[in-house]
Parts: structure tokens; sequence; C-alpha cells
């Protein structure tokens, strides 16, 4: 599968975003209840009901955070 290099922004934004979103929840999950028996879909419950934030998100802020590290190195 080769996708045109011109939805590159958006690929690196969905994948980062989902990266994160299930790193994160899955620490979140664990440290505030622990591992238990319903931990994998209440896992994936949060993936799903954050990733929709947090994919505009990256797609907004990614640009923003380039250029400010464009600007702090040489």
């Amino acid at each position: 599968m080769c996708i045109p290099a011109r939805f590159a922004p958006i690929l690196f934004s969905a994948l980062l975003s989902a990266i994160m979103v299930c790193i994160v929840s899955a620490f979140v999950l664990a440290t505030s209840q622990g591992f238990h028996s319903g931990f994998a879909i209440q896992w994936i419950k949060s993936c799903l009901t954050t990733w929709p934030v947090a994919f505009p998100t990256v797609t907004i802020v990614a640009p923003l955070v380039r250029k400010v590290v464009g600007r702090l190195t040489a």
C-alpha cells in the first residue's frame, strides 16, 4: 500500500496520536485502577474516546512545534 506524499502530515498525525493515546491511556488506567479482569476492554474504550481529541490536536500542534524547534536549533 502506497499513500501519496501529500497525505504525509495527516498520516503522521494519525499514527502519532494513535500510538500516544494507546500508551498514555494504558499507563493512566494501570496506575489509577491497576490491572484487572476488565482492563483490556476499558483500555480499548479509553483509546476510542480519546483518539478523536488527540488526532486533531496533533494535526494542529505538530506544525507549530516543528517551527519552534526549527527556531531553537541551529
